[in-house]
C-alpha cells in the first residue's frame, strides 16, 4: 500500500513538473493536452475583433468625406472613424462605398451594421434607424447669393424668394420645414428635384435664375474655388449635428460608439479634427464659429 502510494505521488509531482515546464503532459483517453490549452493560457489568448460590415458615401462631401489625390479615402469621418476603432480595438470596420439611397436601404435591411455620413436627425429617420446620443460633428449651413445680394442674410429673407430646389432625402430640407412650422403664413416655398449637385446648383444661383441656395459651407467653398464661381454666403444661418446611422438592432455598437464618440470630445481629439480640416472648432458655440467662417474669409 505504501509503494502505491509512492508511485502515484511521484506520478502527480511529474505532471506537475512537465506542465510547468511546458511540455506535454499524458491526457486520460491516451492523447496529450498542450500546456497552452490549460484554462489560465485560454483566457489571455486575444480573440479576434468582429468584423462590423458598413457603408460609406460615394458622394463625396468636401473635408468630411472624400478621395485624396492617392485616392484613398480622407477627411474629417475618416479620421474620426479611424479614432473610433482605435477606441473599439474589438471591432474592425469594412467599409462598401455606396450612394446616399444605398447606404439608407442597406442599413434598413441589416446589409450593413451602420452608415457613415453626415446624416441630420429628423422624425422619419428616427422611426428606421437608431441614432446615438451623441453628435460626432456638425454641418455649418450657409445661404449662397450674388455678390450684390445683400438682401438675403437669414431664413426670413427667404420668404418669397425662390430657393434652389432639393432632392427629397436632403437634411436641409427639414431645416426649412422646421421653420415653416414655426412661420405659419410666411412659408418659405421648397421646390423638388430628383437629383443634383452643389455645383450645378450654385450655377443657377450665378445665373440670377434663383435668388439662394442652402447648403454646406464646404460644399460651397469647394465648388466656389473648383468653377471660380461668383458668389458669396450672404450669412451663416446654423450649425446642425451630424449622425452616423445604425441599423435598429445594433443597439450595443451604438451605444460603445456612442460613449467612445463622446470620450473622443472630451479629450479633445475630435476639437482639433475638426480645427485640421474646418480650419474653426465646430463644437463651440454657433457665434463663434460665425465668427471664425468671417475671419477665414477675410
Amino acid at each position: 500500500m505504501k509503494k502505491t502510494r509512492f508511485h502515484l505521488l511521484f506520478t502527480v509531482v511529474l505532471l506537475t513538473i512537465l506542465a510547468g515546464c511546458g511540455k506535454t503532459a499524458p491526457a486520460a483517453d491516451g492523447g496529450s493536452i498542450p500546456a497552452s490549452a490549460t484554462p489560465a493560457a485560454a483566457s489571455t489568448a486575444k480573440a479576434a475583433p468582429k468584423v462590423i460590415k458598413s457603408a460609406l458615401n460615394t458622394v463625396p462631401v468636401p473635408l468630411f468625406s472624400f478621395l485624396d489625390e492617392k485616392n484613398q479615402p480622407a477627411g474629417f469621418m475618416i479620421d474620426y472613424l479611424k479614432e473610433l476603432e482605435k477606441k473599439l480595438p474589438e471591432y474592425k470596420f469594412e467599409y462598401e462605398s455606396v450612394d446616399n439611397e444605398g447606404q439608407l436601404i442597406g442599413t434598413d435591411t441589416g446589409k450593413y451594421a451602420f452608415a457613415a455620413n453626415f446624416w441630420f436627425k429628423n422624425p422619419e429617420r428616427e422611426k428606421k434607424y437608431l441614432y446615438p446620443q451623441q453628435e460626432f460633428g456638425y454641418s455649418i449651413t450657409g445661404l449662397a447669393v450674388k455678390p450684390d445680394r445683400n438682401d438675403i442674410k437669414t431664413l426670413d429673407d427667404l420668404v418669397g424668394k425662390k430657393l434652389v430646389p432639393m432632392t427629397p432625402v436632403s437634411g436641409f430640407r427639414y431645416i426649412l420645414k422646421d421653420y415653416n412650422l414655426k412661420h405659419p403664413g410666411k412659408e418659405i416655398k421648397i421646390e423638388d428635384v430628383e437629383k443634383t449637385t452643389p455645383a450645378d446648383d450654385l450655377k443657377l444661383v450665378e445665373s440670377g435664375k434663383y435668388d439662394a441656395h442652402l447648403l454646406n459651407i464646404n460644399h460651397f467653398e469647394d465648388a466656389v474655388k473648383k468653377l471660380n464661381l461668383n458668389l458669396k454666403i450672404g450669412g451663416v444661418i446654423s450649425k446642425e449635428s451630424v449622425y452616423l446611422l445604425f441599423n435598429k438592432n445594433q443597439t450595443e455598437l451604438a451605444q460603445k460608439m456612442d460613449a467612445a464618440t463622446v470620450e473622443l470630445i472630451k479629450d479633445g481629439t475630435l476639437p482639433k479634427l475638426s480645427e485640421k480640416w474646418f480650419k474653426v472648432d465646430v463644437f463651440k458655440s454657433l457665434e463663434y464659429v460665425q465668427q471664425g467662417y468671417k475671419f477665414r474669409k477675410d
